[in-house]
């Protein structure tokens, strides 16, 4: 399935110890509403690693990539919860951009997920996303492959330092490029799946892969 709009936030991050039981309670009760109840956003998807890097991977698809810019989404940054507060500060290692939706293909909303962050020189961007673009028809037609996106990072927005964003403390990773792929079957079959379609594309080399097992998702419906 495609994603439900031409906006997204992508975020990895780790979890103190201390911190994991407070983030799923806080993440699941509290953020994830507050963010589908801003107009504009659509679903919410949270994933923790089978094999990454990063633990956590979350996924907001909102209708436009205006909205992540515009005034409600802003609000909410710059607002946080006491809850948001005291959880965030457990957040490590975080990588989060605020994205336009290149492209996206899918024929159904898979339960695994690899994504690649995959950053360029400047003078390459065009290439580099083009590339990624044209390789996602390819992708889908792997056995187990649900559906796949391009997002390409507003590295303006991405790096604004609101409230909320202080409170987690440490400078965000802002991915530029960023490749999803879902997967409908078994893990070890799609991992190799992934890894080889990814490897075809030449950008594994400069790239960080992880695969990723879907925890929650809601919808502003």
């Amino acid at each position: 399935m495609s994603l439900l709009g031409t906006g997204a936030v992508a975020i990895w991050h780790d979890i103190a110890s201390e911190g994991r039981d407070m983030f799923y309670d806080w993440h699941g009760t509290e953020h994830m509403p507050e963010r589908l109840g801003i107009p504009g956003f659509r679903r919410g998807r949270r994933y923790i690693a089978i094999d990454a890097d990063l633990e956590f991977f979350n996924l907001y698809e909102a209708v436009s990539d205006a909205v992540l810019r515009g005034d409600d989404y802003r609000s909410r940054l710059n607002n946080p919860t006491p809850w948001t507060v005291k959880t965030v500060r457990h957040f490590r290692s975080v990588a989060r951009s605020i994205c336009r939706v290149e492209a996206s293909i899918g024929r159904a909303e898979g339960g695994l997920a690899a994504t690649l962050r995959y950053d360029v020189p400047d003078a390459d961007e065009a290439v580099g996303g083009a590339a990624l673009k044209a390789g996602l028809p390819q992708l889908l037609k792997t056995a187990g492959v649900a559906g796949a996106h391009l997002l390409i990072a507003d590295r303006e927005a991405s790096g604004e330092k609101t409230t909320e964003q202080k409170a987690r403390g440490g400078t965000n990773l802002v991915p530029r490029h960023i490749l999803i792929v879902e997967g409908w079957g078994d893990e070890k079959p799609f991992l190799a799946a992934v890894k080889r379609g990814v490897a075809a594309l030449g950008v594994t080399a400069s790239g960080i892969l992880g695969f990723y097992r879907l925890q929650i998702t809601l919808t502003s419906s």
